[in-house]
Parts: structure tokens; sequence; C-alpha cells
């Protein structure tokens, strides 16, 4: 399969990508995920991102759009791959649209998952992530904590809150999502690829898009 998958900040979209990536080895593409990797590792790139990253802000369509136009030609990507939180923005959509033609990638669809912003808030006020840069496992304060508090059950290092989830962070974060990126939402229905699905369980948003792939 071969999905965008849109959403405020905190909707379950890397949640739902995992589960969809068991289907049928789809592989998640998270610019999040490649962003930290890159400011943890101190390249030219995670140096640049770092400001942008830690106010909550976009990082700047020419850093994106380099990242995916090399990703989604490395091999793993044949066999589908789910974009989590890429575009963020009409003009990224846009080249993100003019990229797949010439590569002739056709998408199967664009999944709006759809949640309350209290219920947003909450979760990511609430969640911790394993500092581990090999292991990033996510965990939850109220609804799945560590074992043992601040220690990753996976692999032992801390687990921490991100600079993006404090209050004031993620306020900023979904003031940005609903000027830029919420208008994704008619770009893709005006290209006939939009489904919403309105949920706070991933289970229920990965069955909604089983049933629309009929598969």
């Amino acid at each position: 399969m071969k999905l965008i998958l849109l959403g405020a900040p905190g909707a379950g979209k890397g949640t739902v990508a995992k589960l969809l990536t068991a289907i049928d080895g789809s592989v998640q593409i998270s610019t999040g995920d490649i962003l930290r990797g890159a400011v943890k590792d101190g390249t030219e790139l995670g140096k640049e991102a770092e400001g942008y990253m830690k106010r909550g802000d976009l990082v700047p369509d020419s850093l994106i759009m380099g990242i995916m136009g090399k990703r989604l030609q490395e091999p793993d990507c044949a066999k589908g791959f789910l974009l989590d939180g890429f575009p963020r923005t009409i003009p990224q959509s846009e080249a993100l649209t003019e990229m797949l033609t010439k590569l002739d990638i056709k998408l199967d669809m664009a999944v709006n998952i759809d949640v309350p912003r209290d219920v947003i808030l909450d979760r990511l006020c609430t969640r911790r992530t394993c500092n581990n840069q090999d292991c990033q496992a996510i965990y939850n304060v109220k609804s799945m904590p560590t074992k043992v508090e601040g220690i990753c059950d996976k692999c032992g290092s801390p687990v921490i809150q991100r600079d993006d989830e404090t209050e004031e962070a993620i306020s900023h974060r979904l003031e940005t999502y609903n000027e830029k990126t919420a208008p994704l939402i008619g770009f893709y229905e005006k290209a006939g690829l939009l489904k919403s699905i309105t949920g706070t369980s991933s289970d229920v948003v990965v069955a909604a898009i089983k049933s629309e792939l009929g598969i």
C-alpha cells in the first residue's frame, strides 16, 4: 500500500503506520524520526533543523524534499510506504505530487485521522520516549508507563519528555498544524484521494483503512 497519513500531532499516525506495516511489508517513513536522528548525530541537516524543531516550527521544504526524494527511491519502498507526518503544507503536497509522477509512483489514498484536541493534548503531554536513538520506544505515564520509572523496558536507557511535547510546544504545534497542514485535507479531497476517519482507537482506524483498500 502507498498511503499518506494526515492528522494533527498526537492523532496516532505513527501507531497506525506501525500496525499497517505488519500487513504487507510496507515501510513507515517518518520525517520526524529521520530529522531527530540527524540532530542526534550532529549532521549538517540536523544542526540546521534543530532550531526549528525545538520551537515546534516546521522544517523548511528545501530540507524535507531532499530527504524524501532520496528515501522514496530506496529498495525497501518497492513493497509500499506509509508517509507519517509528511507532507505538511500545500507546497510540499504539490512538490510530492510532482516527485511521485516523475518516479512513476501512484498513491492509494490520503487518510485523515480526526482526533479531538483535548485527547491530543493529554496524549502528548503524558508521552515519554526512549532516549536511545536505536530504540525510541514510546510510553505514556498514564496509559502505558515503564515498569521502572524513567527507564525503558526494552533497552534500559532513560525515557524523556521531548522538547516538542511540553504543553507550550504542543499548543504551538497544533496552531501551526491548523494554519499550514489542515488545508491538505481539501487538497487531497479535490484530488479524489482523501479518506477521513474519526476515532481515538488505532485498531478502529486500521480496520477502516483495510476495508477501504479491500484487504
